[in-house]
């Protein structure tokens, strides 16, 4: 099911580009669990966007969500299987970034591991750059 999503290109869709996992890469797990989020939602050809808003302890932290496609100006990553959206100004803060699901009763989900940030505060939901 994975590959079939990445043959397909939104080539209607004008104004995105094409990045690398250099940008933002997933781990199978991650990818894994997305894939099945897409489709419970019933976005088989859906996008995950990953985002930096302002906010948490530490002033800035993560935002991610399922959509149907890209937007104008986004960066497109395909990594893991799963089609993976930035915005430009997110980009700035989580280039070199990695995404895992991890499955535990606690501290489990989705944790992003990024270089760039230089401290996170206790929870791991926020981070400062």
């Amino acid at each position: 099911m994975l590959a079939s999503r990445i043959k397909q290109k939104p080539e209607s869709i004008p104004g995105f580009r094409i990045g690398d996992e250099r940008l933002i890469k997933l781990t199978t797990n991650a990818g894994r669990k997305i894939d099945s989020l897409l489709n419970k939602q019933g976005r088989p050809q859906g996008v995950l966007r990953v985002a930096v808003i302002g906010g948490g302890c530490s002033g800035l932290q993560y935002k991610m969500d399922l959509q149907d496609a890209p937007a104008n100006r986004d960066i497109m990553v395909e990594s893991a299987g799963i089609r993976v959206v930035v915005d430009p100004k997110s980009a700035l803060y989580v280039t070199g970034s990695e995404l895992d699901f991890i499955e535990a009763f606690t501290d489990g989900g989705f944790k992003v591991n990024n270089p760039n940030a230089a401290s996170s505060c206790s929870c791991g939901e926020s981070f400062s750059a």
